[in-house]
């Protein structure tokens, strides 16, 4: 059970526009602070000086500031930051003449007034220099239309793999159809998708997007087309299949948070239930898609040996034959080769994305 309150070692610097506390306590928790009648009030519960133990102080301001605090934590202190209500120096923090005993400046920090107007200026000069900067680089007099129509192709994508997850959810779970009809219930609008997503290859060449132009070659054309286009579309012995569901099933679900996600970043929006599922939903998804993938391609390889379609004779005197089985074989030491590399990459950005960042409250 905790001790009587105690008082922290509080640390204080200044600017024209800020006042800056350093609060000296490690593993802070539950921290109360609140600014009322131009009075700071701090509470929290961490390791100070005298051990884990509750720690609290009032500071009167020598004159008006704003009443939200800001505060980020770390794991050795936490940091106040209060905006004062007018920009000018202050002769002292508090109201009071003497400087309470837990109270000393932050030489860290810690500038007198002629240095601070100097900061301020050259703060005020760069921010001008940014501004000339901005001024010279030629704006894009087509910026709206491109923002436009990215926005128009996240949308039609989502909406068409929107329709593909509704008509196979609803057919299956509902209906009670089987699986062995989904190409020919689904497949003109899978062709309708994925025949759209060669965009995405256009768009990384001409700039529209910072998505690298050959990992997006590879992913589009090499990746679920060959499987939809060459597998699929070519061998109706493929078509009827129960792996067809699963294949079209995963493909769907992971464009149902994909494509908004970028649709609202085209927009400047984001959406946090939405950035996680974009970042998290690819974790289950991504290995059970390319696991089907790959049952797709071992079902298919002795069809293509028996029917001997796309096998490549070269003429004599090599009379060597390319046989496609032993593609698919290579294509499929790839695809998981692919699935390893890519969750990587997908790990890394959901690192960059949802990793811990430090604790901000208001």
């Amino acid at each position: 059970m905790a001790g009587p309150s105690l008082r922290p070692h509080v640390h204080w610097a200044q600017r024209h526009r800020e006042l800056f506390l350093r609060v000296d306590l490690s593993d802070v928790r539950n921290p109360d602070i609140t600014i009322t009648d131009n009075v700071l009030h701090f509470r929290a519960q961490g390791h100070g000086a005298k051990g884990d133990n509750i720690y609290e102080f009032e500071i009167e301001f020598l004159e008006p500031v704003e009443p939200k605090p800001v505060c980020r934590m770390t794991q050795r202190q936490l940091n106040i930051t209060v905006q004062k209500k007018e920009s000018n120096w202050w002769e002292r923090l508090t109201k009071q003449e003497k400087r309470p005993l837990f109270l000393a400046p932050d030489f860290d920090r810690w500038l007198d007034e002629s240095d601070a107007e100097m900061e301020l200026k050259e703060k005020e000069e760069e921010k001008i220099n940014k501004m000339k900067i901005e001024s010279r680089v030629p704006k894009d007099p087509f910026k709206h239309l491109k923002k436009g129509y990215l926005v128009m192709y996240n949308l039609v994508q989502f909406l068409g793999f929107s329709w593909i997850f509704v008509n196979m959810t609803v057919r299956l779970f509902i209906l009670g159809k089987s699986f062995y009809d989904t190409f020919h219930t689904i497949s003109d609008m899978m062709y309708f998708c994925q025949t759209l997503a060669l965009m995405e290859i256009m768009n990384s060449l001409i700039g529209l997007v910072k998505s690298p132009l050959i990992p997006s070659i590879v992913q589009v054309i090499f990746g679920r087309n060959f499987i939809l286009f060459v597998i699929l579309g070519t061998l109706e012995e493929m078509q009827s299949k129960p792996v067809v569901f699963f294949i079209f099933y995963f493909w769907s679900i992971i464009e149902l948070f994909r494509y908004p996600y970028y649709m609202l970043s085209c927009i400047g929006i984001e959406w946090k239930p939405l950035t996680w599922l974009r970042y998290t939903a690819w974790i289950p998804l991504y290995p059970l898609g390319g696991l089907s993938e790959a049952v797709c391609i071992v079902q298919s390889i002795p069809i293509f040996s028996e029917t001997g379609k796309f096998s490549l004779g070269l003429p004599n005197p090599l009379n060597v034959t390319i046989q496609f089985p032993f593609v698919l074989q290579i294509y499929l030491i790839a695809l998981f080769l692919g699935v390893f590399v890519n969750y990587r990459y997908l790990y890394k950005q959901r690192k960059q994305h949802l990793g811990p960042k430090k604790r901000k409250m208001k």
